[in-house]
Parts: structure tokens; C-alpha cells; sequence
């Protein structure tokens, strides 16, 4: 298959991977720096499809039964972008096939993945229905009333990571989106009844990933030269408890914080620092677990500081690594090649045809350069659950914190 110029300049850009703001506290980024810009688990049931066991329509996907919350709204980057970023101009897009193959409509609908992402997993686990993108919304209070998806592929903690893909919503943009939310619901809800709404609704953030691949580790503004790892990663979660701050000053009480995975064994590190035999990058990986530390620490912190507040940290680090490290009990057969992609570990470059995509995406753990295949999102959505396969979430799992919340 012949690529021409414009899409194999694509191809690179990608590989190497508006709002008003409000008066309120958000940290602030250094000037030189961020200016502008288990093994002893049960064995996994053999399946055919991660989403086997679970409803497959979405408009069956909401249950019969009541809501365990109101409502579910997701801030984050590409992990759980379900189609923001296909209205923005921007190369970080999954609107086109094999993205999407193997979810419930078999399109593409702007998730980074073949089929479904985590939140539409823990989406049904809570009785509600998958969770609509933002800006793939009317802005009708009635369209929202169950949740929102803030994320935007290509975003970060950092205003300007990703910046070089095109357009994103960041971290504070989308903060500032949910405010906007927020008002709307007290002005069709009612100042009580929209309080009420938010303060038993679950948000759910995933974000951090791309301040390392596109700020980090590229060496972005010198960053590595003025900054060490562990200065970084403080940065970064002081910036994250910041923000969950002042989500819990506009009544939010029930918060999962994802931490960040292990991108040290993702198909593109693996072709990019030449691993021999898919050997993980074990200087990238110790960066990523000692900010998913960090975060957890302070997160525990904040948890103690705000009494009434539901908090729990999930290092999807330690849940890849349990997948990685017992993938024939998990039924993988490839764990250092992506399904779709080019080049050695199709991490070259990433996923743009059909034609470069494998035949069974349900036997790879990675989908593409950088995204997990569904099968893996629902083996992690069920460890945050109820830690089904390995304990990754602290002080709890998301089912025994809203059993905890009900009683």
C-alpha cells in the first residue's frame, strides 16, 4: 500500500506525538518552563470479546435497575476521549476505522481504542448510560442530566502538552467546562436541586499521560534540564489536588483520580529505544510509578483534609503490570506488538487503515502506539470496581466507596 507525502508527514507528526477562564485558583505553571501555552488472582473466563458478558447495545446499556449515582462525568485525555477531539482541528482524531471496530455499533465514534474505553465499562456498572462527549452535545440540560465526557485526546496537566498535535481541551479548560455545566444545571435545576445532582454524582479523572510523551520526554522548553523527575512529578499532582479542590468547592464529593500506565512497555517506547525482545523502557516506567506515588500520597492527604469528600486513587500501572506480567492467564498471546500499526512492534507509526490493523484484537493487550485494547480497558474497569483480578485502588475500590457512601 502506497502512502503518499501529506499522509506519511502525518504519520511522523503523530508518532513522535475556547474558553473564558473564570475566577478561580489554579496553580501555577512555572514561567520558563509551561509558559502558553497479581499473579494469585482467579483465572480470567476464557472469552471471545471483553464485552461479552455485558450488555452490547447502547441503548440498552443503562440498567433496568436504579442508578448507583445521578450522574458521571469524565475529565481526561485520550484514555477516555469518547469523541471530543472529532470536532477539533487537531492529528489526535480516532474518527475513522479500525478505531471503533469492535464496539457495539462496530464505528468509529472517537474513542482511542477498538471498541469500548473504561468509563463505558464502569458507565454500565453504575446503571447509567454510556457518557456523551461535550462538544458532541446540544447543551440541553436534559442531554447532560446523566453525565458528560470532558476529555480531549493529546491534553495534559500542562496547558501546552499535546500543543504540537493541534487543538486540545486541557486540564484546566475542562475544569472550567464542568463549571460552565454547573451553571447551567442552577439555572434549569434550582440552586438545591443542582447542588444535590452534583454532590452524589461520580467524576472520574484520567490525565497526566501526554505531559511525558509530548512535554518530558521530548524535552520540551529544556524541562529535563531544569527539572528532575520527582521535581516534575510534584508539579504535576499538586496541580491535579489543586483542581480536585476546587471541584469540591463547587460540591463535588465522589472522585476517581486514574493514575498513569506504564507507557515504558507501549509499542512506540519499544521501537523507539530499540528493545531487543519487548523488554519494558525501565527508565520512562520509573518516572510514570513515582508520579502515580506521588499522587497517591497526596491524594491520601487530601482525602484526610476533606472529611465529607469520597477520594480514591487507581494505578492502572499496577493493574497493567499484573495483565502484562500473567498475560496467558489473561488469554494474550502478544504483549509487546500492537494490533494495528507499522514497524517493529507496529509502533512506528500508528494506526490509519483497516489494512493495518490484525485480524483478533481480543489476543493483543495494546491496541496502538500507545492505547490498550478493550479487553484490557474491561479487565481494569473491573479491578476498579471491585479489584475482580488485582487490588489497584486505594483506600477502596469504586464499588465498596458507594456501598461505604450508601450506609
Amino acid at each position: 500500500m502506497l502512502i503518499n507525502s501529506a499522509i506519511f508527514l502525518h504519520c511522523i507528526l503523530v508518532s513522535t506525538m475556547f474558553l473564558q477562564p473564570k475566577a478561580r485558583q489554579h496553580p501555577q505553571e512555572p514561567e520558563e518552563l509551561f509558559s502558553n501555552s497479581n499473579a494469585n488472582a482467579p483465572p480470567v473466563p476464557p472469552r471471545s470479546s471483553a464485552s461479552s458478558s455485558l450488555v452490547t447495545s447502547p441503548s440498552a446499556s443503562a440498567s433496568s435497575s436504579s442508578p448507583l449515582v445521578p450522574a458521571f462525568f469524565i475529565i481526561g485525555d485520550s484514555s477516555v476521549d469518547c469523541g471530543n477531539n472529532n470536532f477539533l482541528g487537531t492529528l489526535a482524531r480516532a474518527d475513522h476505522l479500525p478505531y471503533g471496530r469492535d464496539f457495539d455499533t462496530h464505528k468509529p465514534t472517537g474513542r482511542f481504542c477498538n471498541g469500548r474505553i473504561p468509563v463505558d465499562y464502569l458507565a454500565l456498572r453504575l446503571g447509567l448510560p454510556f457518557v456523551p462527549s461535550y462538544l458532541g452535545q446540544s447543551g440541553v440540560v436534559e442531554d447532560m442530566i446523566h453525565g458528560v465526557n470532558y476529555a480531549s485526546a493529546g491534553a495534559g496537566i500542562i496547558f501546552s502538552s499535546g500543543s504540537e498535535l493541534g487543538q486540545h481541551i486541557s486540564f484546566t479548560q475542562q475544569i472550567e467546562q464542568v463549571t460552565d455545566t454547573f451553571q447551567q444545571f442552577i439555572l434549569s435545576l434550582g440552586e438545591a436541586a443542582a447542588n444535590d445532582l452534583i454532590s452524589n454524582s461520580l467524576f472520574y479523572i484520567s490525565i497526566g499521560i501526554n505531559d511525558y510523551i509530548h512535554y518530558y520526554l521530548l524535552n520540551m522548553s529544556n524541562v529535563q534540564n531544569l527539572y528532575l523527575p520527582w521535581s516534575f512529578n510534584q508539579f504535576l499532582a499538586t496541580t491535579v489536588k489543586q483542581e480536585i479542590m476546587n471541584l469540591y468547592n463547587a460540591n463535588v464529593r465522589k472522585v476517581v483520580v486514574m493514575g498513569l500506565a506504564p507507557i515504558g512497555c507501549s509499542p512506540y517506547y519499544l521501537w523507539l529505544y530499540g528493545s531487543q525482545n519487548g523488554e519494558c523502557v525501565k527508565e520512562i516506567n520509573d518516572m510514570i510509578m513515582e508520579f502515580n506515588f506521588v499522587m497517591r500520597y497526596m491524594l491520601e492527604e487530601l482525602g484526610e483534609e476533606l472529611h465529607d469528600a469520597n477520594i480514591i486513587f487507581c494505578d492502572v500501572f499496577e493493574g497493567s503490570m499484573d495483565i502484562l506480567k500473567n498475560y496467558k492467564r489473561y488469554g494474550f498471546n502478544f504483549t509487546a506488538d500492537a494490533c494495528c500499526g507499522l514497524g517493529r512492534y507496529r509502533g512506528w507509526i500508528m494506526c490509519l487503515s483497516p489494512e493495518m490493523a490484525c485480524s483478533n484484537a481480543s489476543n493483543h493487550i495494546w491496541w496502538d502506539q500507545f492505547h490498550p485494547t478493550d479487553v484490557v480497558n474491561a479487565i481494569l474497569a473491573d479491578n476498579v470496581w471491585s479489584s475482580l483480578h488485582t487490588g489497584m485502588c486505594y483506600p477502596s475500590n469504586l464499588q465498596d466507596m458507594l456501598v461505604a457512601k450508601a450506609r
